[in-house]
C-alpha cells in the first residue's frame, strides 16, 4: 500500500498487514519486519477514531486467528520486539530515535492485537497462539510455553529500567497500556476472575522480583505527571505531504505500514483537559489500581498489594519490619502534593483511599501534616458538587473523611484551621470559617442530599458516623454550622411526628399538620409559626405517650393497618411508612452528636447552644419520647439551664447579650450533672469480599478513563454501562 494509506479504514487492505496475518511464516529475520514496523502516526485520542481502528483491527485479527496456528507469525512479532527491546536502554542513552520508534511501533501493533484477542477468545486459546511457530532455520529461541511470561516481563523491564526522556514517552506509554490490556480479560467475565492466568504470571516467578520496583515506578508516574512531549519530538523531523506525517529514511528503506496516516475529519478533537493531561500519570494510576486490586491465589497473596501496603517514606530511617518482601521507599510529600492536586479524578481519589486505609506509614504521615486543607477541601469538594459526581467517587471521598475523623489529632486541628472566601459553596457568603466547620456544612448537606434523592442507608450512615467521631472535638463552631446542625436535626424530628401521624391515622386530613411539613423546603431553615408549634407539642405528646406503652407493637399495628387499607397484598408501603426507622436512626444519632458536643465541649461552642436554644420547643417535645428519653435527658438540662439564665437576664436581648450569657453560663453549668455516655467513635471497616466492588469498580475507570484504549460496550460483562 505505501503512501496510498492514508485513513484507518484502509488498514485491512495494508500489504504489509495481510502478509502478517496471511497464510505465509515470516521468519524473525526477515527485513519484512523492517518495512512493517517503519510507520508513524498521529495516535487516535477520540472514541470515534479509537472505535475505527478496533473495527479495523478485528478483521486483521480474524485472519490471524485463521492463520496462525501454522505460521506462527504472532509468535514471531513478539519475538522480534523481544529482541530490539534489549538494546532500548542503550539507545535511550545514545538517543537512537531508529531503534526506539521500531521497538515502540511492534509494541503497538502487538497490543492492537492483543486487545481483540482477549476480547474474543478464552485464556487457554490464548496461551495456544503464544505457542504456535513455525520452525525455520535461523529462528533464535524463547521457549514457546514461556512466550507470554517473557513479553510479560520484559513489559515490565522496559516500564522500570528505561529513562523517561522524550524519545522513550511513547514506548513507556504503551508498555503500561500493553499490561492494562494483558490483564482486562477481567472485563469480559461477570464473576471476579481469581484463577486467570495472567494473574499467575504477574505474582510468581520472572516478574515477581519486579513487584516493588514496578510500583514504585508507576507511583513516580503519578506523582511528576509527565506532558506528553511535543509531536516529532521522538521520532525523525517531521516533514508535511499531503496534511499528514512523512517520515522518511535517507537510505530509501521502504516506508512501511503507513508513511501517510491522517485522520481527517474522523472523530472528534480532543477535549482541552485531556489535552492537558499527563497521558502516561493517568495510564499508570489506572494499572497501579488494576494490579492492587487483583485477587489473591489460593497460597500467594497480591504482592502489588502487599507493595502498597508497606512502603515508606525516604526520610523515614527505621528497619523495614520483617518479612516485607515487596518493601520500598517513595518521597511521601511529593506524593502528597500529587494527591492533593489530582482530586479531581475518581482514580486519584481511588488511590488516596488505598493509601490511607492500608498503608500506616502513609496515614500516619498524612495526619501529622501542618496543611492537612490541601487534602480535604478538594475532598469536600467532590461530596459538595455530589449531583456531578457518580456515587462511587462520593463513597470513596466520603469514607477518606471518615478514615481520617478517626484521629482525635486531626478533628482537634481542623477547627484551628481558618478559611477565607471559600467560592465553591454558594449556599451562603463564607468570608472566614475554620475548616472543621466547613466539612460539617457540607457532610450534613450530603446527608440531607442522600435522604431526598438517592436514600442510600449506607451513604449516611458513614456521613453521620463521619459527625460522630468529630463531635467530641468540635471547636469555635461557626454559626451557621451549629445552626445546620440543630435544623437537621430539627427538620427530621418534625418529619417523625408527621410520619407517624400518617401510620396511625391514614385517613384523617389533618390541615394544618400536613401544612407544617408541605412547606418545609429541602434546606429545613424554616422555622414553625407559634401556633403550629403548640399543635405539634400537644400533638407529639399524645403519640409518644401511646408509643412509651408499646414501642414496637404499635408500630407493628399501625403498619399493618395501613397496609390493609391499600388496594392489593402487593402495594408497597408508602415512601413514608418505609422511611420511619431511617430517620428514627438520624434523629437517634443527631441527638448524641449534639449530645457529645455539649458534654465534653460545651464551652468551647456557644453557637451551638444559642441554636439548641432557639429550637427548644421542638426539643421539649421528644423528652418523652422511649426512644430518644436517655439522651434527651443532658440536651434536656442544658436547654432547662440556659433558658433559665436568659429569663433571668429579662426580654429583648441582642444576640450578642444572649452569646455572652451563654458564655458566662457554661463556666458555671455543673459539668456533673451532665450524664456520661460512651464515647461516639466509628472505625470503618471494608465489607467481606471488598473486590465485589472494588473490581467492577477500578475496571469502570480503565474502560471511561483509560488513554488510547477502546472497546465494544457490547462486549463488557462485569458491569453495566451506567454504572460504568
Amino acid at each position: 500500500m505505501g503512501a496510498n494509506s492514508s485513513s484507518i479504514c484502509e488498514l485491512p487492505e495494508n500489504v504489509y498487514l495481510k502478509r502478517l496475518s496471511g497464510a505465509e511464516a515470516v521468519s524473525e529475520n526477515d527485513p519484512f519486519w523492517n518495512q512493517l514496523l517503519s510507520f508513524s502516526f498521529t495516535a487516535p485520542t477520540s472514541s470515534a477514531e479509537l472505535k475505527l481502528l478496533e473495527e479495523a483491527t478485528i478483521s486483521i485479527c480474524k485472519s490471524l486467528v485463521e492463520n496462525n496456528p501454522r505460521t506462527g507469525n504472532l509468535g514471531a512479532l513478539i519475538k522480534v520486539f523481544l529482541s530490539r527491546t534489549k538494546e532500548l536502554k542503550i539507545s535511550a542513552e545514545c538517543q537512537n530515535h531508529l531503534f526506539i520508534w521500531q521497538a515502540h511501533n511492534a509494541l503497538f501493533i502487538i497490543c492492537c492485537l492483543l486487545k481483540v484477542f482477549i476480547c474474543q477468545m478464552s485464556e487457554e486459546e490464548l496461551q495456544l497462539h503464544f505457542t504456535y511457530e513455525e520452525r525455520m532455520p535461523g529462528s533464535y529461541g524463547v521457549e514457546c510455553e514461556d512466550l507470554i511470561e517473557e513479553l510479560l516481563c520484559c513489559l515490565i523491564q522496559l516500564i522500570v529500567e528505561i529513562p523517561l526522556l522524550d524519545i522513550t514517552y511513547s514506548i513507556s506509554l504503551e508498555a503500561v497500556t500493553t499490561l492494562v490490556v494483558f490483564l482486562s480479560c477481567q472485563l469480559f467475565h461477570k464473576e471476579i476472575l481469581r484463577e486467570s492466568v495472567i494473574h499467575k504470571y504477574l505474582m510468581r516467578g520472572r516478574c515477581l522480583p519486579y513487584t516493588s520496583r514496578l510500583v514504585k515506578t508507576l507511583l513516580y508516574n503519578f506523582i511528576r505527571q509527565e506532558r506528553s512531549p511535543p509531536p516529532g519530538s521522538h521520532v525523525f523531523q517531521q516533514q508535511t505531504d499531503g496534511g499528514g506525517l512523512l517520515y522518511g529514511f535517507a537510505s530509501g528503506v521502504a516506508t512501511g505500514l503507513w508513511t501517510v496516516f491522517t485522520l481527517g475529519g474522523v472523530g472528534s478533537k480532543p477535549a482541552p483537559q485531556q489535552e492537558q493531561s499527563s497521558p502516561l500519570a493517568n495510564q499508570s494510576l489506572l494499572l497501579l489500581l488494576v494490579l492492587a486490586n487483583l485477587t489473591d491465589a489460593p497460597d500467594t497473596p497480591n504482592p502489588y498489594r502487599q507493595a502498597i501496603m508497606s512502603f515508606k517514606n525516604t526520610q523515614d530511617s527505621t528497619a523495614f519490619p520483617s518479612p516485607s518482601p515487596h518493601a520500598f521507599q517513595i518521597n511521601f510529600n511529593s506524593l502528597y502534593t500529587a494527591l492533593c492536586e489530582q482530586q479531581k479524578s475518581d482514580q486519584a481519589t481511588l488511590l488516596l483511599y488505598i493509601l490511607l486505609h492500608q498503608n500506616s506509614n502513609v496515614r500516619t504521615y498524612m495526619l501529622a501534616r501542618t496543611d492537612m486543607e490541601n487534602l480535604v477541601l478538594p475532598i469536600l469538594e467532590i461530596l459538595y458538587h455530589v449531583e456531578e459526581r457518580n456515587s462511587h467517587h462520593v463513597y470513596m471521598a466520603l469514607i477518606i473523611l471518615l478514615i481520617l475523623t478517626e484521629d482525635d489529632g486531626f478533628n482537634r486541628s481542623i477547627h484551628e484551621v481558618i478559611l477565607k472566601n471559600i467560592t465553591w459553596y454558594s449556599e451562603r457568603v463564607l468570608t472566614e470559617i475554620s475548616l472543621g466547620s466547613l466539612l460539617i456544612l457540607v457532610v450534613i448537606r450530603t446527608i440531607q442530599y442522600n435522604m431526598t434523592r438517592t436514600r442510600d442507608k449506607y451513604l449516611h450512615t458513614n456521613c453521620l458516623a463521619a459527625l460522630a467521631n468529630m463531635s467530641a472535638q468540635f471547636r469555635s463552631l461557626h454559626q451557621y454550622a451549629a445552626q445546620r446542625i440543630i435544623s437537621y436535626a430539627c427538620r427530621h424530628l418534625r418529619r417523625y411526628v408527621y410520619v407517624l401521624d400518617k401510620l396511625y391515622f391514614p385517613h384523617s386530613h389533618c390541615s394544618t399538620l400536613q401544612h407544617c411539613f408541605s412547606t418545609l423546603s429541602d434546606n429545613g431553615e424554616e422555622l414553625l409559626s407559634l401556633t403550629c408549634s403548640h399543635i405539634l407539642r400537644s400533638y407529639a405528646s399524645s403519640l409518644f405517650s401511646l408509643l412509651s406503652k408499646k414501642h414496637n407493637k404499635v408500630l407493628e399495628q399501625a403498619t399493618q393497618t395501613l397496609r390493609g387499607s391499600l388496594s392489593s397484598d402487593d402495594s408497597p408501603l408508602p415512601d413514608y411508612a418505609q422511611d420511619l426507622n431511617v430517620i428514627e436512626e438520624v434523629i437517634r444519632m443527631m441527638l448524641e452528636i449534639i449530645n457529645s458536643c455539649l458534654t465534653n465541649s460545651l464551652h468551647h461552642n456557644p453557637n451551638l447552644v444559642y441554636a439548641l436554644l432557639y429550637k427548644r420547643d421542638l426539643f421539649e417535645q421528644f423528652r418523652t419520647h422511649p426512644s430518644f428519653q436517655d439522651i434527651m435527658q443532658n440536651i434536656d438540662l442544658v436547654i432547662g439551664f440556659f433558658s433559665s439564665r436568659l429569663e433571668q437576664a429579662g426580654a429583648q436581648l441582642s444576640v450578642e447579650r444572649v452569646l455572652e450569657i451563654i458564655k458566662q453560663g457554661a463556666v458555671a453549668l455543673p459539668k456533673d450533672r451532665l450524664r456520661k455516655f460512651p464515647e461516639l467513635k466509628f472505625k470503618y471497616v471494608e465489607e467481606e469480599q471488598p473486590e465485589e466492588f472494588f473490581i467492577p469498580y477500578v475496571w469502570s475507570l480503565v474502560y471511561n478513563s483509560a488513554v488510547a484504549l477502546y472497546w465494544n460496550p457490547q462486549d463488557i460483562q462485569l458491569f453495566t454501562m451506567d454504572s460504568g
